[in-house]
């Protein structure tokens, strides 16, 4: 009703109001483009953060988040009834502004609380040389149970320093280096790393930060409302 209604006040509009109001829409439009396509990497919207939607709805193919879960490591509970899985690359830009922007809020007022649990995939992106260590670097900390204190370590301390700095955070975790170091020398989790991304691009995800929530795509480095707006929605059904 809402809808009818404003559509029959539009109708009353001067021409001319209504064609100027269309142009600024349209302007508007061809700008977000353009920004999107001429984000910080120099590519051609490969990491989404300078026009990323959160629409809330469902993709056109049904996402199964059960299968996005994979074996991944979960932060909060497994029984969370709302699940976000993010598809992400240590080295990009939107996805550090999503970390520290975004996720301490999320883990605050969901994941601590029981309602959300989080599972961070890998879609390291090739041109940025150091992400695909960084993540075989999570991968095998993971093998020691310390999955989500190595995913910190890369996010705040940064990925620059490659395979030695990943090293280094090995041991100020307190890891058995010896193994650690095996792992990721020996490219121990590269395949893992390749089913992460061959999953996330069978769900539709074609840059960085992707995410789903309960099966709803967001995608960019959004505001916490904008996932704040999905989960209670998820929560509510």
């Amino acid at each position: 009703m809402e809808q009818q209604e404003q559509q029959k006040e539009q109708q009353k509009k001067p021409a001319s109001d209504r064609f100027w109001k269309f142009a600024t829409v349209a302007l508007i439009v061809v700008l977000a483009v353009f920004v999107f396509r001429n984000n910080d990497s120099g590519q051609a919207a490969p990491t989404g953060g300078a026009v990323a939607v959160g629409n809330g709805q469902a993709p056109t193919a049904p996402v199964d988040m059960k299968q996005l879960v994979d074996d991944d490591a979960v932060k909060g509970d497994a029984n969370a009834p709302v699940t976000i899985v993010e598809f992400s690359d240590y080295e990009c830009p939107f996805c550090a502004r999503f970390y520290e922007q975004t996720l301490s809020q999320i883990n605050e007022k969901y994941i601590k609380t029981g309602k959300v649990k989080f599972v961070y995939r890998d879609f390291p992106l090739s041109f940025h040389p150091q992400a695909q260590k960084a993540a075989e670097a999570a991968e095998c900390a993971g093998e020691q149970g310390k999955y989500y204190e190595m995913h910190d370590l890369l996010f705040e301390k940064g990925v620059q320093g490659g395979v030695a700095g990943f090293k280094q955070y090995a041991q100020e975790l307190g890891l058995d280096t010896g193994k650690f170091n095996s792992c990721l020398d020996s490219g121990q989790m590269a395949a893992e790393i390749r089913k992460d991304m061959a999953d996330g691009a069978a769900a539709g995800v074609q840059g960085t930060p992707g995410f789903f929530v309960n099966g709803i795509e967001i995608s960019g480095a959004q505001p916490f409302e904008v996932f704040q707006q999905v989960i209670d929605a998820a929560l509510a059904q």
